[in-house]
C-alpha cells in the first residue's frame, strides 16, 4: 500500500498549501476590510511560519517515536477546524492568532511525510516518491491560486476559507482506512537491491548539528524557499500591481507557475533514479540536478527588469518551474546523506530553514515595498539567496562531510 499511502500524503499537502495560499488571494479585500498596509500585509502573510518554523523538529521527533497515522490524523482535523474558522476573525490580532495556530496543525506535514517514504522507498525508486510527494507543495498553490481568486469574487473572501477549510475534511476517511497503526514510525529499513547507504546508522544530535551538509542543507533550503514564498505569498500582488493582471488572470498565472514546478519536480526525480538505478552515484546526480534547479531560478531577474509584459510573465513561470529540477533532488539528497533512524528530525531541521524563509520573505519583502514602493529591490534579493544556494551545494553538502561518512570520494 506503500504507493497509496504516498498519494494520499501528497493530497494532504496540497490541501495544506491551498489552505496557506488562500489569503494571498483575500488579502486585497481583507485589507480594505481592515485597513492593512503593505508592511501590516506583510506581518499577517508571515505569521503562519512563526509557528511553523518553531514546530518542525518537534514534529519529527513525534513521528519518529509515534508514527505518522494518528498524529497525521490529528493535525489535519486541527488545521481543517482553523482555516475555517478564519472567516470568523474580525480583528488583525486575531488574523494573526488564526495564521499561528494554523502553523502549529500543518508543522506535521513534511517531517511525517518524509519519515515514510524514507522508510518504504530505496534510494533508486526515492527521488520519483519525493518528487511526487514535494509536488504537492506545489499542485497545492496552482490549484489553490485559481480556486480561492473565483471564490473571493463571487462569494466573498469568508466563504471561500469556510469552502476550503472545511470541504477538505472528506481526505480523513480513505487516510483512516489505508494508513496502518504505526505505519511510518518503524526503523528504516532498505528494500531487496537498494543502494541507501546509511540506512541502518544513527547519529547523535551533536554529530548532526555538527556536521557541514547539515548546515549548508539548512541555508540551501532557506534560499530555496525564500523564492517560493515569495511566489506564493506577493506574486498574485506583484502580478497585479505591478504587470496589471487581475485578480482572476493572476490566479491562472500563479497557477501555470507552480503548476510547472510540480510537474518537472516529478519528472527530474523520476529522471534521477533512472540515472542511479544504472550505476550513477546518488550523491553526485541529485547534486547535479539541485544546482542546474537553482541556476534557471536565478533567470527571474530578466523579467523583473523587462518593461515587456509578456516577457515578465514568461520568466516568472519559467524560473520557477525551472527550480523543480531541484525540489525532489535536494531532499533526496538529505536522505542519502542522513542516517535513517533520525530522518524525520533531520527533516524537521531541513524543513524549518524552509520556513524561516517563510517568515523573512513575505515581512522582508512587505517591508522594501512599503519603503519603495516598488518591487525591483525584493526581486533582486531572491537573486541574491539563490546564488547563496549554488554555494551551498558545491562547497558544503558533501559526502565526506555527512555524519557516519564511509570515507568514499568527496563529491
Amino acid at each position: 500500500m506503500r504507493w497509496p499511502v504516498a498519494g494520499l500524503l501528497t493530497v494532504g499537502v496540497i490541501i495544506a498549501y491551498i489552505d496557506r495560499i488562500n489569503l494571498s488571494f483575500a488579502l486585497p479585500e481583507m485589507a480594505r476590510s481592515f485597513s492593512l498596509s503593505p508592511q501590516s500585509s506583510g506581518l499577517l502573510l508571515s505569521a503562519f511560519f512563526w509557528s511553523y518554523a518553531a514546530l518542525q523538529v518537534p514534529a519529527g521527533w513525534v513521528v519518529d517515536r509515534l508514527g505518522v497515522k494518528w498524529p497525521y490524523a490529528i493535525a489535519f482535523l486541527f488545521w481543517s477546524v482553523i482555516s475555517a474558522s478564519t472567516a470568523l476573525v474580525g480583528s488583525l490580532a486575531a488574523l494573526l492568532a488564526v495564521r499561528v495556530l494554523l502553523g502549529v496543525g500543518e508543522s506535521i506535514v513534511t517531517p511525517a511525510g518524509m519519515r515514510y517514504i524514507r522508510s518504504h522507498f530505496a534510494e533508486k525508486e526515492r527521488g520519483l516518491a519525493i518528487g511526487v510527494f514535494m509536488s504537492g507543495t506545489k499542485y497545492g498553490p496552482a490549484l489553490g491560486g485559481p480556486i480561492a481568486a473565483y471564490l473571493v469574487r463571487d462569494y466573498g473572501w469568508q466563504w471561500m476559507f469556510v469552502l476550503t477549510g472545511a470541504g477538505c475534511l472528506l481526505w480523513l476517511f480513505p487516510w483512516v482506512l489505508l494508513m496502518r497503526n504505526g505505519e511510518g514510525g518503524v526503523p528504516a529499513v532498505a528494500e531487496p537491491g537498494a543502494t541507501d547507504r546509511r540506512t541502518g546508522e544513527s547519529a547523535s544530535w551533536g554529530a548532526i548539528l555538527a556536521s557541514p551538509v547539515m548546515w549548508g542543507t539548512f541555508l540551501a533550503t532557506f534560499c530555496y524557499m525564500y523564492f517560493v514564498y515569495f511566489c506564493m505569498t506577493w506574486m498574485p500582488i506583484y502580478f497585479k500591481q505591478r504587470r496589471g493582471l487581475s485578480l482572476t488572470n493572476s490566479g491562472w498565472f500563479t497557477f501555470m507557475s507552480f503548476g510547472g514546478m510540480a510537474t518537472i519536480a516529478i519528472l527530474a526525480g523520476f529522471a534521477a533514479d533512472r540515472l542511479i538505478g544504472r550505476g550513477a552515484d546518488p550523491v553526485r546526480v541529485r547534486k547535479i540536478f539541485s544546482i542546474a534547479g537553482f541556476v534557471l531560478a536565478s533567470s527571474q531577474i530578466i523579467g523583473a527588469f523587462t518593461n515587456s509584459i509578456p516577457v515578465a510573465l514568461f520568466f516568472a513561470v519559467f524560473s520557477l518551474s525551472g527550480l523543480g529540477l531541484t525540489t525532489a533532488n535536494y531532499w533526496a539528497l538529505t536522505q542519502t546523506l542522513m542516517p535513517g533512524s533520525v530522518i524525520g528530525r533531520v527533516a524537521g531541521i531541513q524543513n524549518t530553514a524552509a520556513n524561516l524563509a517563510g517568515v523573512v520573505s513575505p515581512w522582508v519583502t512587505g517591508v522594501i515595498i512599503h519603503q519603495t514602493g516598488r518591487f525591483d529591490a525584493p526581486l533582486v534579493a531572491i537573486g541574491f539567496w539563490l546564488l547563496v544556494g549554488i554555494g551551498c551545494y558545491v562547497f558544503l553538502v558533501r559526502e565526506k562531510y555527512a555524519p557516519g561518512s564511509l570515507g568514499r570520494v568527496a563529491v
